[in-house]
C-alpha cells in the first residue's frame, strides 16, 4: 500500500482528492493537513511513503513545508498548483518535491502520479521542465547574481553516471534511460542512486534542474 497524506487547505478540494484516492486499491489516504504546519506535523507522525502538497497554504506555504519534510526524510513530496509555470513549483522542486501535478488533472492521471512517484521516479513532462528552468532559473539567478552551478560538482560522477544525468535532463524515465543506454532498468536505478547520492541531491526532479542548468 502506498501511504498518502494529503495537504490542501480548500475543504472541498481536498475532499475530493482524496475520494479520488480512496478509490485506488494500492492506496490508503493516511491523513489529512488543511495547511503547511499541519501537513509538516502529521508528515512526522504518520510517516507516510508521499505527501500530496498544495502549493499555497496558509500558515506555512506549499515550499517552505516541502522543504521540511524532504530535509527531515520524513516522505516524498508530489506538489499540487494551480498553473503549470508558477514561480512557486520551481521553488517546490529545488526544495526536493519529486514533481508536481495541476490540480485539475483527471483522476486517473493523479492516481498514476502518486504511483509514479513512489516508485522513485519524477513526475514533470520534459517540455513543462525546459519552461520551468527557462521561465525561473536563469532569469531569478541573472536577478538575483546568484552564480550559476560549478561545472566542478560533476567532477565525481562516471561517464556512465553523466549519461544518465543527461537522459534524466532531458526528462526520461528509466525504462527510457535503459532502452537509450542499452542497460537494464535495475541498472539504471543504480546509476541515478549514486549520482543523486554523489551530488548531494534529494531527487531525480532536482537532477534534471542541474542537468539543464550546466547543459550537461
Amino acid at each position: 500500500m502506498i501511504r498518502v497524506l494529503v495537504a490542501e487547505d480548500q475543504s472541498a478540494v481536498r475532499a475530493g482528492l482524496v475520494l479520488i484516492l480512496r478509490s485506488a486499491p494500492d492506496i490508503e489516504v493516511a491523513g489529512e493537513a488543511a495547511d503547511g504546519e499541519q501537513a509538516v506535523a502529521l508528515a512526522r507522525e504518520l510517516r507516510p511513503d508521499l505527501v500530496l502538497m498544495d502549493i499555497q497554504m496558509p500558515r506555512l506555504d506549499g515550499v517552505a513545508a516541502t522543504r521540511q519534510v524532504v530535509s527531515e526524510g520524513l516522505a516524498d513530496v508530489l506538489v499540487l498548483t494551480t498553473f503549470d509555470l508558477d514561480e512557486y513549483v520551481f521553488g517546490a522542486l529545488r526544495a526536493g518535491a519529486s514533481g508536481f501535478l495541476l490540480k485539475n488533472t483527471e483522476a486517473k492521471d493523479l492516481i498514476e502520479g502518486v504511483r509514479t512517484v513512489a516508485r522513485g521516479e519524477g513526475l514533470i513532462a520534459p517540455a513543462v521542465t525546459r519552461r520551468l528552468i527557462a521561465e525561473f532559473a536563469a532569469p531569478t539567478r541573472a536577478v538575483r547574481g546568484e552564480n550559476a552551478p560549478d561545472p566542478a560538482v560533476l567532477d565525481s560522477l562516471t561517464r556512465r553516471e553523466r549519461e544518465v544525468l543527461a537522459c534524466i535532463g532531458e526528462g526520461l524515465s528509466n525504462a527510457e534511460i535503459a532502452g537509450r543506454l542499452s542497460m537494464a532498468e535495475a541498472t539504471v536505478k543504480t546509476h541515478v542512486s549514486r549520482m543523486l547520492g554523489k551530488l548531494d541531491l534529494r531527487s531525480r526532479v532536482q537532477a534534471a534542474v542541474l542537468a539543464q542548468e550546466l547543459g550537461v
